[in-house]
């Protein structure tokens, strides 16, 4: 692989990536809509980038759970998070890359439909399984088609079984308990990641308690972006976090949001902003907040 792309990749970069031969590349869309879960799909069937590789929210980047007695759906036990889309375990992860014959020697494009607010969860998935050769198409499928990129509708031909190998994790999962052990800590700063209204336990929309996680802080993601749908300029991410931050080491800082999906936009501007990286708590609020145990602050 000549060069990796670890972060964000233009629309002209990845064709001129598809034009080299040199090393092996896979590009997913990961197109999904929380509202309507077949909606990502049904996108991707009417029109994704040629080659690329459906990966579904619910079925391929969360662990899919079992139904309990009383038809609540739990995560497997070895799930490596709670919450409404919990992270599978890395060797369930490994299983499904391999099925869909991803290899540590690719480089890896992730794209969606809904300003990024999706595809950073593989992001970030592959940063954890140590696969650093990921990237997020700026401005999505969007940015793809504006600047004359092809695309195609249908299925994709399936590709042959791989053997992909975990590596140490590059970012950092934080659990529940270590947040809780971490509150009030100057060791933490937890920056949330939904709208202000649902932060500030005006409206939920989707989980059964309204509020936030004591001490956290407010930057919803959507905020990231310029209104192409590409990230701002990393001058003005820093501007940005440094004034959240007031002075607090961006080391210590965890993300999260309502379960650990929209999230992911803030720590890649971090990243981008030369502050990261940083840590993400990937139950977020919707584990958090089933926890009677768990401290809820609202305003």
């Amino acid at each position: 692989m000549s060069r990796i792309f670890a972060t964000l990749i233009t629309p002209a970069e990845l064709t001129a990536l598809q034009r080299q031969p040199a090393g092996p590349l896979m590009v997913f869309d990961c197109s999904f809509d929380l509202a309507d879960a077949a909606s990502g799909e049904a996108q991707y069937r009417h029109a994704h980038i040629p080659g690329a590789v459906y990966a579904h929210l619910d079925r391929a980047l969360s662990d899919e759970g079992l139904v309990d007695p009383e038809g609540h759906r739990q995560p497997h036990p070895d799930a490596a998070s709670g919450g409404r889309h919990p992270l599978p375990s890395r060797e369930k992860f490994a299983m499904w890359l391999s099925s869909v014959g991803f290899a540590n020697d690719m480089q890896a494009v992730v794209y969606d439909r809904q300003g990024s607010a999706f595809c950073g969860r593989l992001w970030w998935m592959l940063k954890w399984m140590g696969h650093e050769a990921a990237t997020v198409l700026d401005g999505g499928l969007q940015a793809w088609q504006a600047e004359g990129g092809a695309v195609r509708g249908g299925d994709e031909r399936s590709h042959f079984q791989s053997n992909f190998a975990p590596g140490k994790p590059l970012r950092r999962l934080v659990t529940g308990n270590e947040v809780q052990a971490s509150l009030s800590q100057p060791g933490q700063t937890l920056i949330d990641a939904r709208g202000a209204p649902r932060f500030r336990g005006e409206v939920e929309p989707l989980d059964p308690v309204a509020g936030h996680i004591p001490g956290a802080l407010n930057r919803p993601f959507v905020e990231n972006f310029s209104p192409d749908g590409r990230f701002k300029p990393a001058e003005q991410l820093r501007a940005a976090f440094q004034a959240i931050l007031a002075g607090r080491e961006p080391a210590t800082v965890v993300h999260h949001c309502g379960s650990g999906v929209s999230a992911v936009p803030n720590l890649i501007a971090m990243e981008l902003a030369g502050l990261g990286p940083t840590g993400l708590y990937a139950g977020s609020w919707s584990e958090w907040c089933r926890d009677p145990q768990h401290p809820v602050d609202k305003g």
